[in-house]
């Protein structure tokens, strides 16, 4: 089931998605009539919905391939020291794991937040919906489309500090000692 899963959404396109979740489910009298109705006819939630379906799938993969990378001796070198099954996915698996998959997982989530722009599409109001407004009301495309760019950028670079930070803290141990 996870894998048909991840390889529905990680083959399909957002976009597509967004507009299953949102177009596709009010086709069905019986979603209409059931108490997901409420949730599935707003447009922001069904956005929501389709990209965290979506980079769920992704994230899904980068952790599973991190964790298959995980050392055969490290895992037997715990074993060997007495640890439990779970105990040796906690102190071993896990951390090890999530050091290798730290660099992808920044992407998928600077991804994430790149294709947050699409959500326009549905009439939710992000970015990229705020600077077709300010276009359709002042005519003023560049200025309109370079300040939802600059507003992107300064998002991605505050994301691409704090993923530093996070593999300065998770990589410290790679880096040269001072003496």
């Amino acid at each position: 089931p996870v894998a048909g899963y991840t390889y529905v959404f990680r083959g399909t396109p957002l976009l597509v998605q967004i507009y299953l979740i949102y177009y596709g489910t009010g086709q069905f009298d019986a979603i209409k009539q059931s108490f997901l109705w409420p949730v599935l006819k707003e447009a922001y939630l069904c956005a929501l919905i389709a990209f965290t379906l979506n980079t769920a799938a992704y994230t899904t993969e980068i952790f599973r391939g991190a964790i298959k990378a995980t050392d055969k001796g490290e895992i037997e070198a715990a074993r060997a020291c007495g640890m439990s099954r779970w105990l040796v996915i906690r102190r071993i698996i896990l951390p090890s794991a999530f050091r290798r998959a730290l660099p992808a997982y920044s992407n998928e989530v600077i991804f994430m937040l790149h294709g947050s722009s699409i959500a326009s599409i549905i009439t939710v109001v992000d970015l990229t919906g705020a600077a077709r407004i300010v276009n359709s009301r002042f005519y003023a495309p560049y200025e309109a489309f370079v300040t939802a760019a600059l507003f992107y950028m300064a998002l991605t670079f505050m994301l691409i500090g704090g993923f530093k930070l996070l593999e300065q803290h998770w990589y410290q141990h790679l880096r040269p000692r001072r003496t």
